[in-house]
């Protein structure tokens, strides 16, 4: 079975175009790009079960973990090129950047950013689009009002909230020298140069991607976790300006919150496109 050479992590905020860039990414052969894969899931089950709960952790090295962990990777992904690159997309990865930095010294970690607000709006759009089809991925009960459902989003372990405080945990770590901050404003309105700042990140060779004839269908994955629609591309990329569907004071409440943008607070000067 053949085995990726390179393995590099997507990772940031939802909603923020991390199905995007997995779909561009994609066009390139050499490449092999997920996104809502159980990798991390995996990885968070096997670190609880080698870890103080299980009482046979003690026979367990930190060195035996460490290839546990690194073959639980390259297993799941043994059928990619050969000498290619993996990219497993997962929100929870930001909080991990110092163990995949141990696993995978040349690993280099895309965290996708956008204005929160429009992330919640852009989750709010989709549960009303399906209003009809409570789904349990956003943690929060059928039934409520918007104003609930973004406290459930973006407070405590919430989607945004956990996202959010991984994001800003990697971007202020010592760690943070392998970090690229994609703002989804660059991604839709400059696709070129978003991914000419990704290639040069992960030092790879350019490669003539296409923005007018996106290929990406994870329909039947977001039928199965009762969104549809929740990881919908079109296939032509540009900008869509629209009105918020939020009501104002919510649309407003998060307006300090995009600290990418404020260069004062950027001391590790953390790559940022």
């Amino acid at each position: 079975m053949a085995v990726a050479a390179q393995f590099h992590f997507i990772s940031g905020l939802p909603r923020a175009g991390a199905a995007l860039l997995t779909a561009i990414l994609n066009q390139n052969p050499r490449f092999h790009a997920g996104v809502g894969g159980p990798v991390a899931g995996m990885y968070a089950a096997l670190l609880d079960e080698m870890g103080g709960r299980n009482e046979s952790a003690m026979l367990i090295s930190d060195v035996q973990r460490e290839r546990v962990l690194r073959g639980l990777f390259e297993q799941y992904y043994a059928d990619a090129p050969a000498g290619g690159v993996v990219f497993d997309a997962h929100r929870s990865w930001c909080s991990r950047l110092r163990s995949i930095k141990t696993l995978f010294p040349g690993a280099k970690m895309i965290a996708c950013v956008r204005d929160i607000s429009w992330i919640v709006d852009s989750i709010e759009r989709v549960v009303r689009v399906n209003a009809f089809q409570p789904s349990p991925s956003f943690n929060y009960p059928s039934g409520g009002t918007v104003y609930s459902r973004c406290e459930a989003l973006t407070t405590g372990d919430g989607m945004v909230a956990h996202a959010y405080n991984a994001l800003r945990e990697a971007f202020y770590g010592e760690d943070s020298d392998s970090l690229l901050l994609l703002q989804y404003e660059t991604l839709v309105e400059h696709p070129r140069q978003a991914m000419q700042a990704v290639y040069d990140f992960i030092g790879e060779a350019a490669f003539e991607h296409e923005f007018t004839d996106i290929q990406f269908d994870m329909s039947e994955l977001d039928r199965h976790v009762g969104t549809p629609g929740l990881h919908r591309v079109h296939p032509t990329i540009r900008s869509r300006s629209r009105p918020s569907v939020l009501p104002p004071d919510l649309m407003h409440r998060f307006d300090q919150d995009a600290f990418w943008t404020n260069q004062a607070v950027n001391l590790r000067q953390v790559r940022i496109v």
